[in-house]
């Protein structure tokens, strides 16, 4: 093929890019994807980088570095999340872009992918350093978002208050408020309800229909959950109301373990309370590592990338994963996974829950009319469910793993659009 690169497994472990493009090539095999097509596709449409000064509080300048990649707008326009963290790159961003292409895509609502980052640790800045530089970074990226072109949203360490800001910024900008910008804001701005809860209970719904094909009983079934922040969190709470047992959670700082089934709510008000899970009374101390090998019928990892890996796959006694995170598995994972029996929930469907209420909610702020809660989250679960089925099919039919499945079904939707569209001029 045209598109053929050697790369090593140490290569594509080492740089998460590698690994988004490896992935695309993979499927392109399988479903017959053009040469021409596929090297559209391995490359992002628009890619933007920033700087951007802030006061901070004691008065000197800081200088920072964003970032705003647009992937592919074939199907509508670009839509991702923002996120603030010290490790962000350039690469990082362009997988996260292109991953969104993907989910977006798999359940079939009218968006390209999109992502932002900026280089920061915002643990260590005041909210009003915070809001300096997200406004400063907004206006550096106004020229190339908007609701008909591009729409942020929350990702690792942003929330509802950054994209109110996002939000009052651009709409300052233009003169007159535009809540379509963005999404994941306040209800008292635009947002939509069920937005906070989305991508866990997304998360739910795709893990029920993976118990249902698996005949494992949902009741009692046991759970581990790596990442205790808004995903990881609410798919505990989720899940625990859905009457899984919630065995083992962790955070950065570390985790906590027990067998029969961990208080909740008590760890989640430890949590609020602390701002870890470490040190909750219910259970014993567990590590980050050991969560992931934890005995369960469902691992959710729902932290950062590559944290299932070639070397602890072997040891994962998890019967399905759901990847409430955006790339938790590296590419050998997934075969070794698969060999064993391990059903994975790609993230581009388990965790696709927050970019479809995210889609609600921008369809909302058009159209200026609001709707219920319950309608939203019978909306998503339609959505959810008619992924998974649409995913397990083509895994089946072509008798590969899930992820492989998922994408089958999400690379043939956007190479269609982008067959049909041609190019320009």
């Amino acid at each position: 093929m045209a598109t053929s690169i050697d790369r090593s497994a140490v290569q594509a472990a080492e740089n998460v890019w590698l690994m988004a493009q490896r992935q695309l090539d993979e499927v392109a095999t399988l479903i017959g994807l053009s040469d021409a097509i596929h090297l559209y596709l391995r490359q992002p449409k628009r890619v933007l980088e920033v700087s951007v000064p802030v006061r901070m509080d004691e008065g000197r300048f800081s200088m920072f570095t964003g970032f705003r990649v647009q992937h592919n707008m074939s199907r509508g326009p670009a839509k991702g999340g923002i996120r603030f963290h010290p490790d962000v790159t350039l690469d990082e961003v362009k997988a996260l872009a292109m991953w969104m292409t993907w989910k977006c895509a798999l359940v079939n609502i009218p968006f390209g992918g999109a992502k932002g980052g900026v280089i920061c640790d915002p643990k260590a800045m005041s909210m009003q350093e915070l809001e300096h530089l997200t406004r400063r970074f907004t206006s550096e990226i106004s020229i190339i978002i908007g609701p008909e072109k591009d729409i942020p949203a929350p990702d690792v360490y942003t929330t509802p208050q950054i994209m109110a800001w996002i939000m009052d910024t651009y709409s300052m900008q233009k003169g007159y408020s535009i809540p379509g910008v963005v999404t994941g804001k306040p209800i008292a701005i635009g947002g939509s309800l069920g937005r906070d809860k989305a991508t866990a209970r997304g998360c739910l719904y795709v893990t029920n229909e993976a118990m249902k094909v698996r005949n494992i009983p949902i009741e009692g079934a046991r759970v581990a959950i790596q990442g205790f922040g808004n995903a990881g969190m609410h798919a505990a709470e989720l899940m625990a109301e859905d009457g899984y047992t919630i065995c083992a959670v962790s955070d950065s700082r570390g985790g906590v373990a027990n067998a029969k089934g961990l208080d909740v709510r008590g760890l989640v008000a430890h949590k609020q309370e602390t701002g870890s899970v470490v040190g909750f009374g219910g259970g014993e101390k567990i590590s980050n590592k050991d969560v992931l090998e934890y005995d369960c019928e469902v691992l959710v990892p729902a932290a950062l990338e590559k944290v299932i890996t070639a070397e602890n796959a072997p040891r994962i006694r998890a019967k399905i994963i759901a990847e409430a995170a955006n790339g938790p598995t590296l590419p050998e994972a997934d075969a070794i996974l698969h060999d064993r029996g391990i059903m994975v929930l790609p993230d581009i469907l388990a965790n696709a829950g927050g970019v479809t209420v995210s889609y609600f909610e921008w369809v909302q702020d058009l159209q200026e009319n609001f709707w219920e809660e319950d309608e939203i989250n019978a909306r998503l679960k339609h959505k959810m469910t008619r992924a998974f089925r649409e995913t397990y099919e083509q895994a089946t039919r072509h008798n590969v793993h899930m992820r492989t499945g998922a994408y089958a079904v999400a690379v043939n939707r956007v190479a269609e659009a982008t067959k049909l569209r041609g190019l320009y001029p």
